[in-house]
């Protein structure tokens, strides 16, 4: 297997995983009670919340399908794709800085599968990061 052949293969499993976090974030609010902590709030916010729960959403399923359809490209460094690299990877970068220093999961991880799940899930906020940097900066040059 040639390199750019990899880095395609790469990209394909960051892609994946791209479906892992949507499904994830699709478990997140039974897992953590979210209603229960959101009845309280006027439905305005409630609503905004949600919104902006569906826009992530849409967002990662948008990284992991763009990711799969044009890895050859990113992997073989056009430009347009090695922006796209650096968007995500500049977008997991702060997730991983919002997921170590912002939230304290440590109430919500009540038991040893959701605590793995937890650190399985920052393992795949620094593959991603890894991945778009590498590819940004190497695309192209492989």
């Amino acid at each position: 297997m040639n390199t750019t052949a990899l880095v395609v293969t790469l990209l394909q499993v960051g892609a994946l995983l791209h479906l892992g976090l949507f499904w994830a974030g699709l478990t997140m609010p039974k897992a953590i009670g979210l209603s229960v902590h959101l009845a309280p709030l006027p439905p305005f916010i409630r609503r905004l919340f949600y919104v902006y729960y569906t826009f992530i959403g849409l967002i990662l399923g948008a990284f992991g399908l763009m990711t799969f359809l044009f890895a050859q490209s990113m992997a073989g460094g056009d430009p347009v794709a090695r922006g796209l690299c650096i968007l995500m990877a500049m977008f997991w970068s702060i997730r991983l800085l919002v997921a170590g220093f912002v939230f304290d999961v440590r109430p919500y991880l009540r038991n040893t599968f959701l605590r793995i799940g937890y650190y399985g899930l920052n393992a795949v906020f620094v593959y991603l990061v890894a991945l778009y940097v590498f590819v940004a900066w190497k695309g192209g040059a492989l």
